[in-house]
Formats: structure tokens, sequence, C-alpha cells
């Protein structure tokens, strides 16, 4: 498909010429036959007129295809300005859509890092927690068994997660 866009400019010249050319033979034609009927009434004016309108009608066709190339061109030269405008916008767009995928990207690395930052230092503290709770039972324990007597209430804070140690 991209062959047929290529040779447009080339083609539809050449179309465009064709018509025009077309048109003027059937002009020419229509001009012939009227100087033929005007022949019996007067056959040295009509070949006069005859000849007259065919170079009349060259030098019309002539103006014609002229002004078709002309219109043509014209027409062409503003396709491949709009055309060219188009292909920069989309580059621009091409380029900023680029440039924000690059940003997105990048923002979404730096927020799986710290994701994963987060969850190691969740898992750290899930250690720590587990560690506290042991040791806080074991010295707990202890002090019951030093001072023969129970161990003192723990603070609201951490009640709940000692308190389901103890169970």
């Amino acid at each position: 498909m991209d062959w047929l866009t290529s040779a447009a400019p080339i083609v539809a010249p050449i179309f465009g010429s064709l018509g025009v050319i077309v048109g003027a033979f059937f002009s020419y034609r229509q001009v012939k036959r009227r100087g033929d009927a005007d022949e019996n009434v007067a056959a040295v004016q009509a070949k006069a007129a005859a000849e007259a309108a065919e170079g009349q009608t060259y030098v019309e066709a002539m103006k014609t295809v002229t002004a078709g190339f002309s219109s043509l061109l014209d027409q062409q030269r503003g396709m491949l300005d709009q055309q060219r405008v188009l292909l920069d916008q989309e580059r621009t767009m091409h380029a900023q859509t680029v440039q924000r995928v690059a940003m997105l990207e990048a923002g979404q690395l730096e927020l799986t890092r710290e994701v994963r930052e987060l969850q190691e230092e969740q898992r750290k503290d899930r250690r720590w927690k587990a560690a506290a709770l042991d040791y806080i039972r074991d010295l707990r324990g202890l002090v019951v068994k030093a001072l023969g007597r129970s161990a003192p209430e723990p603070p609201e804070e951490i009640a709940a997660d000692i308190a389901s140690l103890d169970r």
C-alpha cells in the first residue's frame, strides 16, 4: 500500500493531464463539427473559422493544462507541508511518551526497592518482637522462680502479646 501512496505524486498529475487532454479533445471535436455544419453556407469562412477555433482551442487547452499542473503542484506542496508538520508532531509526541515511560519505569524501580526494604524491615521487626517476647517470658519465669511470687503486670502496650505467650 505504501508503494501506491508513494507513486501518487507521479500518477496524479498524469491522470490529471490525461483528463485535461481528453476534455480538450472533446471540445475540439465539438468545435470541428460546428465548423463542418457551417461549411455548407460558406466553405471559405468555415475553413478560416475552424482554423481559428483550432488555434484558440489549442491555446485554451494548453492554458488549462498549465493551470491544472500548477494547481496540482500547489496542492501537493501543501499536502507535503501538512505531512511534515504532522510527522514532526508525531515525533515530538513519541519522544515525550518515551521520556514519560522512562520516568515511570525509574519510579517503579524505586518503589520496588522501597517495598523490598520495607518488607525486610518488617521481617526484622517480627523476628525482634518474637525474640523480645521470648526474652520477657524467660525473665518472667526467672522472676517467679527467684522471688517465689508472680511477676509484675506488663505495661498495657505489650500486655496482650505477653498474655498470648503465657497461654
